[in-house]
């Protein structure tokens, strides 16, 4: 037995039905235990940030007049749960016309940024053409504009245009987000440009190669322009707010505002109108966050 032999410790078999597991990071090194448990714990108080406002507006709502909302320490769970405060919303304000007022400028808001979007996207991306990094900056630049700076610009285009106190004169100046271009010009950049060359050389068109190879395969990054621009149009207040005069026009955000003035100090009746306010969002992102997921990586910024 050589010298090298002896020296080698010996290695112990593992015990048959009891493998070691191990905790491994993406790049499959070993998380300690401590630095495991401090990263549930950062998560957990993330969460309680973030999820536990909403938590705390739906108990609030589903309280009676009777259970009291500012007990040390809160409740969370309603001793006896009642729906009686939705009920109350909608005999205070016609918040299910205003929802539905709500539901068609948001429609309208992600089909024109959808449609919109791709093709502006697409034609920064694939086509080749005079003055196209120019078109590019001029996206960029308009993401830096506030909106505060150019909203009576833009209503006195809309009433120039006749389009004041209509759903249509919400949806116009948002139909297309510059930042949902970008996106989608990322996400087509991402592309490999070869599958488009072989159906350009089998005669394909710049349409054709558009509908049936590039958009396909960036479903993802339309599931991010769709939620974003559900969710700019179903949260926008202030342009609403401007441009709406007739009450039957208004918007949900708008609507709800009548609960904060005339109701200030009933916190149920407030709570109930912020959860059939959050309620729609919640539903979109979880029928579209496998795609929503995806989609990030899709229209990521190349570094």
């Amino acid at each position: 037995m050589s010298v090298l032999e002896k020296a080698r410790p010996v290695e112990r078999p593992e015990a048959p039905g009891k493998p070691r597991r191990r905790v491994t990071d993406e790049q499959g090194r070993r998380v300690r235990a401590w630095e495991l448990a401090l990263r549930y714990l950062l998560l957990l108080a993330v969460l309680a940030l973030t999820v536990g406002p909403f938590v705390w507006q739906l108990s609030t709502s589903l309280k009676g007049p009777t259970e009291d909302i500012y007990t040390s320490p809160p409740k969370f769970l309603p001793s006896d749960p009642t729906l009686h405060n939705y009920e109350r919303v909608a005999d205070t304000i016609p918040v299910w016309d205003y929802a539905f007022n709500s539901l068609k400028v948001a429609a309208a808001n992600v089909v024109t940024n959808c449609v919109g979007s791709a093709l502006a996207g697409y034609a920064l991306a694939r086509l080749r053409y005079r003055g196209r990094r120019v078109a590019t900056l001029v996206f960029i630049l308009a993401m830096l504009v506030p909106a505060e700076s150019i909203i009576i610009a833009q209503f006195t285009t809309m009433r120039e245009l006749g389009l004041n106190n209509t759903l249509i004169g919400v949806v116009l100046p948002a139909c297309i987000s510059s930042m949902n271009v970008l996106l989608m010009r990322n996400a087509f950049l991402n592309l490999p440009y070869e599958i488009e060359e072989a159906a350009y050389v089998d005669g394909a068109n710049a349409w054709q190669r558009f509908l049936r190879i590039a958009l396909p395969s960036v479903k993802g990054t339309l599931a991010v322009v769709a939620i974003f621009a559900f969710m700019g149009a179903w949260d926008d207040f202030l342009w609403p707010l401007i441009v709406l005069s007739d009450t039957s026009k208004f918007t949900l955000t708008i609507g709800l505002n009548y609960l904060h003035g005339t109701f200030a100090n009933d916190e149920r009746l407030v709570a109930a109108g912020t959860i059939i306010a959050v309620a729609p969002l919640i539903i979109l992102f979880a029928c579209l966050q496998r795609y929503f997921f995806r989609g990030v990586g899709e229209g990521a910024v190349k570094g």
